[in-house]
This record gives C-alpha cells, sequence and structure tokens, in this order.
C-alpha cells in the first residue's frame, strides 16, 4: 500500500515543477534589473503594490531597494504603496477600494517611473485601476502574475507570469523574482553612476545578456507576450 505523500512532499513537488517553466520566462528579470537600475539611478521611481501576500512581496521589495540586498549602497526610491495605512484607508472610504492604488499612483507617479504591480491572479480591480493610472501617467507598467493570460497582463507593458496553478508557489516565485531583480539593478548600478547624457534606449541601454551597454534616443518599451 502506497503512503500518501506528507504536505511538505507536496508543497515541494508543486515548486519544483513550476521551477523548468520558470526559468523559461525569467531571463526578462535581467533588462528589467537593467532598466530599473537607470531609472533609479537618474533619481527615478519605483511604484509597488500588491494585495494580501503580494503586498507583504510589494513592501519586501521596497525595503531591499531603499535599504539594500548585501552590500552597502546609495537608497534607492521605492514606494510600496500597499504600506501607507493611513493613506489607503483615506482614499477607500471617500473613493472606493478599487483606488486605493490608482490615486498614489497619479500622486507620486511621474512620466518615465516604474509601475510594478504583483497579483497571483491578475484579476484584482484595484491593481487593473493602478494599471491603468500609471498608463495614462506616462509610467512604464509591469507586471509579476500568475499564469497568462490574464486582465493584468494584458493591461501592462511587460509580464513575468509564473506558470504554476497553485497560488502559494506563484507567490514564492515572484519573491524570488524580487530577490534577483535587486540583485541585476544592484550589478548595473555602478554602470549607470558612471554614465551621463540622454536617458538610454531601452534595447541600446541592456544587451541580451543583460548589463548596460549604451546610449540612445528614448523608445518605448515593446509589449512581452507571456
Amino acid at each position: 500500500m502506497m503512503t500518501a505523500p506528507s504536505v511538505l512532499d507536496s508543497h515541494l513537488a508543486a515548486l519544483a515543477a513550476a521551477l523548468r517553466p520558470f526559468r523559461q520566462v525569467a531571463d526578462r528579470l535581467d533588462r528589467w534589473g537593467g532598466e530599473l537600475a537607470w531609472t533609479l539611478g537618474t533619481g527615478g521611481r519605483l511604484l509597488v503594490a500588491g494585495n494580501g501576500g503580494s503586498a507583504a512581496e510589494a513592501q519586501h521589495l521596497a525595503a531591499e531597494l531603499v535599504g539594500k540586498l548585501r552590500d552597502d549602497r546609495t537608497p534607492l526610491s521605492a514606494i510600496a504603496l500597499c504600506a501607507e495605512t493611513s493613506s489607503l484607508t483615506a482614499i477607500g472610504n471617500d473613493y472606493g477600494y478599487d483606488e486605493v492604488f490608482a490615486r498614489q499612483v497619479r500622486a507620486h507617479g511621474r512620466a518615465d517611473d516604474v509601475l510594478l504591480l504583483l497579483s497571483t491572479s491578475g484579476r484584482s480591480a484595484n491593481l487593473l485601476a493602478a494599471a491603468r493610472a500609471g498608463r495614462e501617467q506616462g509610467l512604464r507598467c509591469w507586471a509579476l502574475t500568475g499564469p497568462a493570460p490574464n486582465p493584468l497582463a494584458e493591461l501592462c507593458t511587460e509580464v513575468l507570469a509564473v506558470p504554476s496553478p497553485e497560488p502559494q508557489v506563484v507567490q514564492e516565485l515572484h519573491l524570488l523574482s524580487a530577490h534577483v531583480l535587486c540583485e541585476y539593478v544592484d550589478r548595473d548600478l555602478p554602470a549607470v553612476r558612471g554614465l551621463s547624457g540622454t536617458v538610454p534606449a531601452v534595447e541600446h541601454m541592456t544587451g541580451r545578456n543583460g548589463g548596460i551597454r549604451g546610449l540612445g534616443a528614448p523608445t518605448e518599451a515593446s509589449e512581452v507576450s507571456t
């Protein structure tokens, strides 16, 4: 008689099953890190938001950038929109919960800043509203989601969609993505600080294998399908 797998073994099996397909889509973190290093290193800002467990991961990412991941460096401007409870409750009370992030995006976001939205389902109404607000404000809108297609993936310029049906696994790989993204930012930040002049084109700024490589005129980022 076969013994049923334990809760731990079942969870680890689901995580292991997602790792190979995740690796196939996660290369874009290298390029995102280069773009984010340029944005933050030249005075721009990251706005990040999520609900529930994704809110905790949004705060975690902001903390790594404002604080540090490993080595000491200049603090970088990152705001977790889900962390400011007075604004969240005031906006929710006055304008409805769907607007709790969108109104903050309009307040804090500037053209060419980065808005990163985390959602396991890709269907949260307040994140969809935030993405629309970000596009209206001229922000670059990125998303970490569960399997695509989903509404948030369709609204954002670029998406890393974790190919797992398990929300817990999606959140765990979102946290991995946040750490790796910060690693890439730290790698490219010294090069950004050594450059001056115009904002680089996305395709000129990062090479195929990552890293800052040159300057050019600004261009719009192309949509990445997942």
